[in-house]
């Protein structure tokens, strides 16, 4: 004999009004405690956080090595030791390559100055031989060269910290230590951290709470998997092209352009301005300059017509103003732990704001006209 619970009376108006408001704090609370917890421990943060976005990315590898019958801890070992292997590849093989070629771009950066001044001057000529004296005078000619021949130095500064502070943060003692660790731990017991979650839902709104976190999890994997695919992808191509050309900085360029690409047009504009840059005052004449922009104009076909629509398709419901605008933000409030929360807390928004505005739509609040005015009835 099958036996059943017992029936849960229903609510009355008063005692729903008080979960209303227990649900209400409860929610504020959290809220609050969360805020307070970024506050105080942002600067600890990175490695674990970092660690549970690997977690995060590595556990449908670990899932379907497991279930191929290797065991779950055996499977975090694996994955969490590969990762460790081509980070130390890409330090290994790339580190030295990129130091020698700043070290040529230091070297060359008088020699720099010297071009594109003249190329200043050149158009600058040019431009007053065809508008007239009056449109392009002397004065004009020389803070325009001057300027010209100072932006290199600047960039060069600017490129050094760059490079220099990433590395910094790579090689940091936390984020080389702490993050594998936690990695490993995270990776090992996904399963059972999303089982005890999961058991934790108010059970009169597990089913809607499921749902919303199914959703959340659709987008940010498509985001999340798609992005550093496509990012790996026009890297790759973009050194090898602008190498093949022979743009003295082809290979920090491109891999700069292709891993910035996960902000919506930085990556490529911020190459395609920089190379020309680079081509214009290494090249004596403008078909280097046309080789180097045409790298860029088929990179901007292959990701829009084939990278993109295979490896992401309509899966991303994050509007590209969005994306620049959430990492922006994160940036600004957190730093880099900001950038690597941005998307995600944004993809969880979203979520939940759709799911509000389906509510929105059922509810009385829209559908009820207002008392007494007949232009609303139907």
């Amino acid at each position: 004999m099958t036996h059943l619970p017992p029936a849960v009376p229903p609510r009355s108006a008063q005692e729903e009004r008080t979960a209303r408001n227990q649900r209400i704090t409860l929610v504020i609370g959290l809220l609050l405690l969360l805020a307070l917890f970024f506050y105080l421990f942002s600067a600890i943060l990175l490695p674990f956080v970092a660690a549970l976005g690997i977690a995060y990315f590595l556990d449908p590898v670990a899932t379907r090595m497991a279930r191929a019958g290797l065991p779950r801890w055996m499977a975090a070992v694996l994955l969490v030791l590969a990762l460790i292997a081509g980070a130390l590849t890409f330090v290994l093989l790339l580190y030295p390559i990129i130091l020698s070629q700043i070290g040529l771009l230091l070297q060359r950066v008088p020699e720099y100055v010297v071009e594109v001044q003249a190329w200043a001057n050149g158009t600058l000529s040019h431009l007053q031989k065809h508008l007239g004296a009056d449109f392009v005078d002397s004065k004009i000619r020389e803070i325009v060269a001057t300027h010209a021949g100072a932006m290199i130095p600047f960039a060069v500064g600017a490129l050094s910290r760059v490079i220099g502070g990433g590395f910094a943060i790579v090689n940091a003692l936390t984020l080389i230590v702490v993050t594998p660790i936690a990695a490993f731990y995270l990776l090992r017991d996904w399963p059972r951290l999303v089982t005890k979650a999961d058991a934790l839902l108010p059970l009169r709104y597990a089913g809607i709470i499921r749902l919303q976190v199914l959703e959340v999890d659709r987008i940010l994997s498509a985001w999340l998997r798609g992005q550093l695919l496509c990012c790996l992808m026009l890297a790759a191509f973009y050194a090898l092209g602008l190498t093949l050309v022979g743009l003295d900085l082809g290979l920090i360029v491109g891999l700069t352009a292709g891993l910035l690409s996960f902000i919506p047009y930085v990556g490529t504009i911020t190459g395609a301005v920089t190379s020309f840059g680079l081509a214009v005052a290494q090249f004596p004449d403008w078909s280097g300059v046309v080789l180097v922009m045409a790298v860029f104009v088929l990179g901007q076909v292959l990701e829009g017509y084939v990278i993109y629509p295979r490896l992401l398709g309509n899966r991303v419901e994050l509007h590209d103003v969005l994306v620049i605008f959430a990492l922006l933000a994160g940036g600004a409030a957190f730093g880099f732990l900001g950038v690597l929360l941005a998307v995600p807390v944004t993809a969880a928004l979203g979520v939940l704001a759709r799911f509000w505005i389906r509510r929105y739509l059922v509810s009385p609040l829209y559908l009820d006209p207002p008392p007494g005015d007949d232009r609303f009835k139907p």
